[in-house]
């Protein structure tokens, strides 16, 4: 049998046992591992009932996740093409059109901040488009401004009477 790795959360609260089990008060038990000192209160209710194994079988808080690995692997692989594949008419990610990718690929729907949260995960970040025409042409630009635009400016010192 293989012994899975401890996460983060359970070395702390293992460590903050072997404290208190050392005598160390639960305000600078609380100090030392960085938690707030009920919660380590919370901690020692369970090392006083079940010892130090109770501290490494605290199951994990908070709502289920609602779509799988394997999901969110998928997802990830589908947000790396473009939206014009997916039916999309523009090639921008938004947060509603990933929410309605969700939604048509395994039928959950999300608020956009959960699907901000969710590209965090796989590792996305913000991007802001240029403000510049695919199609602009430089040369007809810079030419505008060097010979159109100083022809249409007000001449310094003329006076309108």
């Amino acid at each position: 049998m293989t012994k899975k790795p401890l996460d983060d959360a359970t070395k702390k609260r293992l460590r903050a046992g072997r404290m208190l089990l050392a005598g160390k008060r639960p305000a600078e038990v609380a100090l030392a591992v960085g938690v707030a000192r009920q919660t380590v209160y919370t901690w020692k209710g369970l090392l006083d009932e079940g010892g130090i194994d109770a501290l490494r079988a605290v199951p994990g808080r908070g709502r289920p996740a609602r779509l799988e690995p394997e999901q969110l692997a998928g997802l990830r692989k589908a947000l790396l093409q473009n939206p014009t594949e997916h039916g999309f008419g523009t090639e921008l990610w938004t947060l509603k059109r990933v929410g309605a990718l969700i939604k048509r690929m395994y039928g959950v729907e999300f608020g956009q901040t959960q699907v901000w949260r969710i590209l965090g995960t796989l590792g996305f970040s913000v991007q802001k488009p240029e403000r510049r025409a695919i199609e602009r042409d430089e040369e007809a630009v810079r030419q505008w401004k060097q010979r159109t635009w100083p022809a249409l400016k007000k001449k310094p010192g003329a006076k309108a009477d």
